[in-house]
């Protein structure tokens, strides 16, 4: 992951384009997209941030049983292509174990805005949750917030997940795999998300203020290094 420093934020500079983004072809959209509301049961915190979670979900294991599924066709029925990693979202941190999240009341998100990021965030569903739950505790206005997003998120370079997938893979083995694919990242700035299964669901990296990776928060409790972990290809 390199980076670049750039005037008020540090900006990552993109690295090869996702595998998906050739075949992804964006919805037609005429209405904007209706935003979320908070749950009662999630209080609005509003507290300063002191870094930044990246995280990137594995969308075949996503999307292992939810072929047949309405609410995720936009991502898991195959119409607009074969996803791998998807961004979940970039989440501000705070200090301690909790962050803030649910910050303002917000607007729908544009069409156009949609559009732009759907090969990145394949749901609109998702798209208008992370803006109202995160991204309006960072920024005021979700094009901000999806510019951003989508900057760091195009900076990762991701391993042969094929090549991971064929062979015995430990928590250790997976770390180090990213780590070589991305200068300035170490064991210690990523988690993972991994199923009762034993599948990866999710890549988090840990980026401090200025989007730079950094060690990850200790109440982030990292995996064991030898935790075996397999990696759904598809069917």
């Amino acid at each position: 992951m390199k980076v670049i420093i750039l005037p008020i934020i540090l900006l990552a500079v993109p690295g090869l384009a996702q595998a998906q983004a050739y075949q992804c072809r964006a919805p037609a959209l005429a209405k904007p997209i209706t935003p979320t509301s908070k749950p009662a049961k999630e209080p609005r915190r509003i507290k300063p941030v002191s870094g930044y979670t990246l995280a990137m979900s594995w969308s075949p294991e996503y999307c292992r049983l939810r072929k047949d599924s309405r609410r995720d066709k936009s991502q898991c029925s195959g119409d607009d292509g074969s996803f791998g990693f998807i961004l979940h979202g970039l989440w501000p941190d705070a200090q301690g174990a909790s962050y803030p999240q649910w910050c303002r009341s917000t607007k729908a998100l544009p069409p156009a805005l949609v559009k732009r990021n759907f090969c990145m965030m394949p749901s609109t569903r998702l798209m208008a949750k992370e803006w109202a739950k995160h991204g309006t505790c960072m920024t005021r206005r979700p094009e901000t917030y999806f510019r951003i997003s989508k900057i760091m998120f195009d900076a990762v370079e991701f391993p042969n997940m094929d090549r991971l997938s064929r062979k015995p893979l430990t928590v250790k083995g997976l770390r180090a795999a990213f780590v070589m694919a991305n200068d300035g990242l170490g064991a210690d700035m990523m988690r993972f998300k991994i199923n009762r299964r034993g599948w990866l669901e999710e890549v988090r990296l840990c980026l401090g203020k200025s989007f730079r990776p950094q060690r990850c928060p200790r109440d982030m409790r990292a995996l064991q290094d030898d935790m075996p972990v397999k990696i759904w290809r598809g069917a």
